[in-house]
């Protein structure tokens, strides 16, 4: 009996990982009953087709936007499922169409390094960069690290200098994630380094509060970088770490957990915990200006085992009282500071 409870709790946690035909398709006597946003997200991930084709042909609309990533289109290509993106291109989704993110398929793809979904959604007409302040497919590639793809878009003629809606840049990205190479790959391509979102930060700070030097210099010409080196860490924000959890994630993870206890697949799970990543990274960096140096997320994990993720909020002192930091570029003669006045008393 308890074999049979345990059973039950479990397929109810995991959010109906498991394809249940009776209770996700039928209504009453063979009708289809077309899905909440919920039961869509949790069907699509797991790449049902079938259960997809039977919701089109009972009248859900292409575009019908999930709890979870997007539309199905979004889905698939946030999965890399091309057979899903084709199903719902065929039955008319709008290859450009935006999440309540701003995300769009190409984007989602861009984020996982889904190289063959991405060819797939811009040999179709996807759009390659966003619309003004808005985080474009390049920003994601970079910020996630996927070379091949940053290549890919930028061969395409993505805005290098794309500004997010906070106005950070590609190459921010690149920063705020200590991607040395990367940075430099946007460098050698043109990408700005004077660009400052709203909070005022830039690739300088970024770096500096990190304690990047290698990209610091990289931003900066040599004058800068030693006016920057020669001030105090604590004028650049010295992280405090502490653990950031939202209720979505802790629920996922424990989930995750008691499958993996019971030594059946957490594939489903870890899609659902990729997904609430995403949302938490963009909760951080979206956040508007404020009169405080603004929390970052940082986000770290084993390259063998990614399910061993942690996730902690830096947050970042204010600045004293009339301090300005360095540009991060400077044109003309640098100046120095000046030096301090003499008063007699």
């Amino acid at each position: 009996m308890r074999d049979v409870v345990g059973k039950l709790w479990l397929a109810m946690i995991i959010g109906m990982a498991a394809v249940c035909p009776v209770h996700a398709q039928l209504w009453g006597s063979g009708e289809v009953r077309l899905p909440n946003a919920v039961e869509f997200a949790n069907q699509m991930e797991l790449g049902n087709l079938r259960q997809a084709t039977a919701w089109l042909d009972a009248g859900l609309p292409p575009d019908f936007l999930g709890s979870r990533t997007g539309s199905g289109l979004m889905i698939g290509a946030w999965e890399g499922n091309i057979e899903l993106m084709r199903l719902f291109i065929s039955r008319g989704a709008e290859i450009n169409h935006l999440n309540a993110n701003g995300e769009s398929a190409l984007a989602l793809a861009a984020w996982r390094g889904n190289l063959d979904a991405a060819k797939w959604l811009v040999e179709r007409g996807a759009r390659i960069n966003a619309a003004p302040r808005q985080w474009s497919p390049l920003h994601y590639a970079v910020f996630a690290g996927h070379t091949e793809m940053v290549d890919y878009l930028i061969g395409l003629g993505a805005d290098i200098d794309a500004l997010t809606t906070n106005g950070s840049s590609v190459l921010m990205m690149a920063v705020y994630e200590g991607r040395e190479a990367m940075a430099r790959k946007l460098i050698e391509q043109g990408a700005r380094r004077d660009v400052k979102n709203e909070w005022g930060d830039g690739a300088m700070e970024w770096a500096m509060r990190n304690n990047n030097l290698g990209i610091a210099r990289m931003v900066s010409n040599p004058e800068e970088f030693n006016i920057a080196v020669s001030q105090p860490k604590e004028k650049w924000g010295e992280p405090k770490r502490s653990l950031s959890m939202s209720k979505e994630l802790e629920t996922l993870l424990s989930m995750r957990q008691t499958l993996a206890e019971r030594k059946l697949s957490t594939d489903a799970i870890d899609r659902r915990i990729a997904a609430e990543r995403v949302r938490l990274v963009r909760e951080q960096l979206d956040r508007p200006s404020s009169p405080q140096r603004a929390s970052t997320l940082e986000v770290t994990a084993s390259r063998n085992k990614s399910q061993e993720q942690s996730i902690r909020i830096i947050q970042q002192k204010k600045p004293d009282a009339g301090f300005k930091v360095p540009p991060a570029t400077f044109h003309g003669k640098p100046k120095m500071p000046a030096p301090a006045p003499v008063r007699n008393y």
